[in-house]
């Protein structure tokens, strides 16, 4: 009974610890997760002592919380997101992690001596990008990148993990089976269906999620906890049946999430509670799980399949991927760099010794070495790289002290809480629209009905009932001054003009050939629209010859109000014909063929009146 007593003690010390961590990582920069890891690494055999070595229950813990990371990663993905970031974002989740895996098993042919099928098993562990990495630098890293570059990036991270595990666990069982016929075949067959059960039962369960709680108005504080059961119980029952698990849970998550649910604002705090602990405890045990002092016999070659990973493999797949999608050079560098490998890995890392793999712990020793470099070199630098290809955006509003309170019924209605900002529109006089309903103000403690309160103060803290639509206009008026950056003239560009302006102009000013015959009769807005060929975003971008186009404001219907002009482009980012796009290949290529035909009319056609010396020399006229 001791025994049970010390071990709770120090799982709760360790989780403690992870926690306090973060300010550390807050402070410093520090990728968290890689500080979660290191605990874990510093508690375990080789640091405290702690020895841990039970595989299997490390990857049922591992499963269990990437279920729940991956459940909460679906239930904040927005369909906006989807819609703009679905085609690039699973083109990467399918085909990207498939290069990635075939390229890495090349190298690990050279530098482990792996025949191609072991290769190709270590390439799927490691082939997608970790959820709980991705979304906690981009969502709470202070990252403040394109809407379309986060999404693409958040929407690949949270679907990628099934093809990879399904990647893994067929590979495991290709590589234990006496015979290799028929493999290819096989494969596919058990991928669609995998898929498309978790697909089907992930709908369906997200509709279960939905219908449940909506019906459930007892006590409404058990509501979190009947979302947390149901997703457990779709991941579970998807994966008895023969469907990914992960996939279904995931797919789940983002129906529910975009669904008017009951207590919405409760079980968005919980689960991002439980998220939290989830990651905090995947990460402690998979540190303690790894054996240090065995890195050494591994340590040379692993940090050079990291390095192919990192600078060669995940970027060609990007590259390959990304080709037909009008992702500038900057855009597919970032996405390439935010390559981060985490727990998922080191969890996949497992499956080769559970299925009684020759080298199994070379697999989980090279893994989990390229998952630390991968961490610290890539997690360390997000920002840096972002503010480098100048993807880094300046905000459009500045802090907003804001509090979701929930409603009892099936309301039309939100009702929303304001902490009143210094530098915010409403303290400096702008009026509350009349489709906001101000309720109750709480001043100095004392609280009065907003009639009787008199002009809002700093510090006032104000409820108001709103229709969800007009939300993000109430956020814009109690959110405090945007901070001025110096850039932002860079960014946006030397001047604006408005988006309900002809096109046509443009092409008088800065052209012509700039426009196309049917875009002359259009505003700025809608060609920027047609351009982009997706709702335009804030800061989005339009190269138009030698100016650029730049999102810079919305109008209240979030129509563009006004568009900033660059007339000295930002991109390409290099002269390196690297991370290009279809169009540009196209482009640079008509330039190519152009200059090779002036070339040639120059030889042919001297301008200076003498003769050339690739003229025929029997005086035949030139052609």
């Amino acid at each position: 009974m001791d025994g049970f007593y010390i071990a709770i003690l120090i799982g709760t010390a360790l989780v403690l610890l992870a926690a306090f961590s973060s300010l550390l990582a807050y402070r410093f920069g520090a990728p968290l997760l890689f500080l979660f890891l290191m605990i874990g690494l510093l508690a375990g055999v080789d640091g405290l002592g702690i020895e841990f070595s039970n595989n299997s229950l490390a990857y049922m813990l591992g499963s269990v919380a990437l279920a729940i990371v991956l459940f909460d990663s679906g239930f904040g993905t927005s369909l906006h997101s989807l819609r703009i970031a679905a085609a690039p974002a699973l083109t990467l989740a399918s085909f990207g992690v498939v290069l990635t895996a075939g390229l890495f098993a090349l190298a690990a042919m050279v530098f482990l001596r792996f025949t191609f099928l072991q290769g190709m098993l270590l390439g799927s562990i490691v082939a997608s990008t970790d959820a709980a990495a991705v979304f906690f630098l981009l969502r709470i890293g202070g990252i403040n990148i394109r809407e379309r570059v986060r999404s693409t990036l958040e929407v690949e991270s949270g679907s990628n993990d099934p093809m990879a595990i399904f990647l893994t666990m067929a590979m495991v069982s290709v590589l234990s089976a006496s015979s290799s016929e028929d493999i290819g075949l096989s494969m596919i067959l058990l991928f669609i269906e995998e898929m498309g059960i978790g697909l089907a039962l992930g709908l369906a369960g997200g509709m279960m999620i939905v219908t449940v709680i909506n019906r459930f108005t007892k006590d409404r504080g058990l509501a979190p906890i009947f979302v947390l059961a149901l997703a457990l119980l779709v991941f579970s029952f998807t994966g008895a049946v023969g469907g990914s698990g992960f996939l279904a849970v995931y797919v789940a998550g983002i129906f529910a999430g975009n669904k008017r649910i009951q207590s919405a604002a409760s079980i968005r705090r919980f689960q991002d509670g439980l998220t939290w602990l989830a990651q905090i405890i995947m990460f402690l045990v998979l540190g303690l799980l790894a054996t240090p002092s065995q890195f050494p016999a591994i340590i040379l070659p692993a940090l050079a399949l990291a390095f192919f990973l990192i600078f060669v493999a995940r970027p060609l797949a990007v590259w390959l991927c990304l080709l037909p999608f009008d992702f500038t050079q900057q855009e597919n560098s970032f996405i390439a760099w935010v390559g981060l490998r985490g727990a998922v890995s080191i969890l996949l890392a497992i499956l080769p010794i559970l299925g009684g793999l020759e080298n199994g712990q070379i697999y989980f020793n090279t893994v989990f070495i390229i998952v630390l470099v991968s961490l610290l070199l890539q997690g360390w630098t997000i920002k840096p790289v972002a503010r480098k290809l100048g993807l880094i955006i300046p905000p459009r509003m500045g802090a907003i002290d804001k509090l979701e309170l929930d409603l009892p019924g099936a309301a039309n209605h939100e009702l929303l809480s304001y902490r009143v900002i210094k530098d915010s529109p409403v303290m400096r006089g702008e009026r509350i629209p009349r489709w906001a309903v101000p309720s109750l103000v709480i001043r100095d403690g004392r609280s009065m009905r907003y009639q009787y309160a008199g002009r809002l103060r700093e510090n006032d803290q104000v409820y108001m009932f709103v229709a969800p639509t007009y939300i993000h206009l109430l956020d814009r008026l109690f959110a405090s001054r945007a901070p001025v950056d110096a850039d932002d003239a860079e960014f946006f560009g030397a001047f604006s003009i408005s988006a309900s302006r002809p096109a046509r102009e443009l092409d008088s000013a800065y052209g012509p050939g700039l426009l196309y015959d049917s875009e002359k009769d259009v505003t700025i807005a809608e060609l920027i629209g047609m351009r982009l060929g997706t709702r335009p975003e804030y800061a989005d971008r339009v190269r138009l010859g030698s100016i650029i186009l730049i999102v810079r404001d919305f109008d209240e219907q979030e129509h563009i109000k006004s568009v900033g002009i660059s007339l000295e482009p930002l991109e390409p980012a290099t002269n390196l014909p690297i991370f290009i796009n279809l169009r540009e290949i196209a482009h640079r290529f008509r330039d190519y063929l152009r200059k090779k035909r002036r070339k040639v009319r120059e030889a042919i056609h001297p301008t200076n009146g003498t003769p050339s010396k690739q003229a025929p020399a029997n005086g035949e006229n030139d052609r």
